[in-house]
């Protein structure tokens, strides 16, 4: 045979022959270092026995490449392991981006060919018993490490297969993090805790990326150590650091469709074991009727995340979503459960330069109006990011045009719900230091 070098076509022969003897022998029991010594010792053979002709550097790129099939993530194993990356996007077999440092940026990296991902992605897929294919070209789920990975095969799109991994932080932020970051200021988080710890219901809003879910794994450990927390996700991502959490996770369909478990099934479920208050990692369907019933009825101090533009956008998606649950109702039904469940509303964006802020902290209020039948719903902003640049706040969705300027201030207005704080022997001044 000819050299290696360049010759796409022996790499492949190699391959197949070393992944076809790693399958007969099983080193999924020996440690990393000895299963790429194995492999090393298994390709030296093929190639003596063979006579193929191949040079050093070239068997120890196939090595690190076979083991990264065999028993990793392909040729984004690195990435994986990267803890500044937070997004992994497979677009083509020679089209991968990544998110780091909240921008997005193309990679050199190349798969061999579209058939390579679909490789990976079986390997990965099986053994969490889920399958991908034209009869069901979706899929999502968690990786061993808290990863989430989707793929999406063609008919659905125009690629033959797109991968998208989004990879969690290990080391949870705190709050001081946040301030650090600019995310935040002293004077709202001490308000923020205050709120949390006397139980008000609060839902974080936000665009996609804004930071919803890590903001609420930070307040969330505002909560009393005394109390019992049940959380909910379709992906477990939220560690707090509370001795009494119970964590309950959605679950798909199998391969024959059955068994799924949604998160409305979980909601369900969690007030029937004694929760003083539930975490939903976020809503987004019609699971939004229980998690509003359930902080109106008992369970005050439940938290949520819901995407969305604005906090007066956030109103409308709910409403939507009440409407569409199957509960028969009207709108102006929908918006009174709405008002009378949700005290506080925390709305997250990003500014030009890609850093995540604290928008607004907004009281959600019923006016008590009617326009025709319907209940009028107000929002009153608290806490208000303003940009240096003047007249740049005045658009109600200026989140797209923040000025990376600023800072995030008091508005003059004292919420409704300062009665309830305060029947929790706490309190809060505005205008000089937390009194709490």
């Amino acid at each position: 045979m000819n050299s290696i070098d360049g010759d796409i076509d022996i790499s492949n022969y190699l391959s197949k022959k070393i992944l076809k003897k790693i399958k007969a022998v099983d080193l999924s029991k020996l440690l990393p270092e000895a299963r790429l010594k194995r492999i090393d010792k298994y390709l030296r053979e093929i190639v003596e026995d063979e006579k193929i002709i191949i040079s050093q550097k070239e068997i120890c790129k196939l090595v690190r490449e076979i083991y990264e099939d065999s028993f990793s993530f392909g040729p984004v194993s690195f990435l994986i392991n990267d803890d500044r990356i937070t997004e992994i996007m497979i677009n083509n077999f020679d089209e991968v981006y990544i998110e780091e440092d909240d921008a997005i940026r193309k990679t050199e990296i190349i798969f061999r060919d579209n058939n390579h991902i679909r490789n990976l992605v079986d390997k990965i897929l099986s053994p969490l018993g889920l399958r991908v294919d034209e009869s069901s070209p979706m899929v999502d789920a968690r990786l061993k490490n808290g990863s989430r990975i989707n793929v999406v095969l063609n008919p659905i799109t125009i690629n033959d297969v797109v991968v998208t991994i989004r990879r969690f932080k290990k080391n949870i932020m705190d709050i001081e993090s946040l301030k650090k970051e600019g995310t935040i200021n002293k004077k709202v988080a001490d308000f923020i805790k205050i709120c949390v710890k006397s139980k008000l219901n609060i839902i974080v809003s936000g665009a996609t990326s804004t930071g919803k879910t890590t903001f609420l794994n930070i307040i969330s450990n505002f909560i009393q150590p005394d109390e019992r927390i049940v959380t909910i996700e379709e992906t477990l991502e939220l560690n707090l650091n509370l001795p009494h959490v119970i964590k309950l996770e959605s679950r798909p369909p199998n391969l024959e469709g059955k068994g799924e478990i949604t998160i409305r099934d979980l909601v369900r479920n969690s007030l029937r074991m004694r929760p003083d208050r539930i975490v939903v990692g976020e809503i987004r369907g019609a699971e939004a009727v229980d998690v509003l019933q359930a902080m109106n009825t008992g369970h005050s101090g439940s938290m949520t995340t819901v995407h969305s533009n604005s906090p007066k956008d956030l109103v409308t998606r709910l409403e939507t979503m009440i409407l569409m649950s199957g509960l028969n109702s009207n709108p102006s039904t929908a918006r009174r459960m709405i008002a009378s469940s949700i005290d506080m509303i925390i709305h997250l964006g990003k500014l030009k330069n890609g850093r995540r802020i604290l928008l607004r902290v907004s009281e959600l209020l019923n006016k008590n109006e009617f326009i025709g039948n319907n209940t009028v719903l107000g929002v009153k902003d608290i806490f208000k990011y303003r940009a240096e640049d003047a007249g740049i706040n005045d658009n109600e969705n200026n989140e797209n045009n923040e000025s990376c300027r600023g800072d995030i201030v008091y508005t003059g207005y004292t919420p409704t719900f300062m009665d309830k704080i305060k029947s929790r022997g706490l309190n809060f001044n505005f205008k000089n230091e937390n009194l709490g």
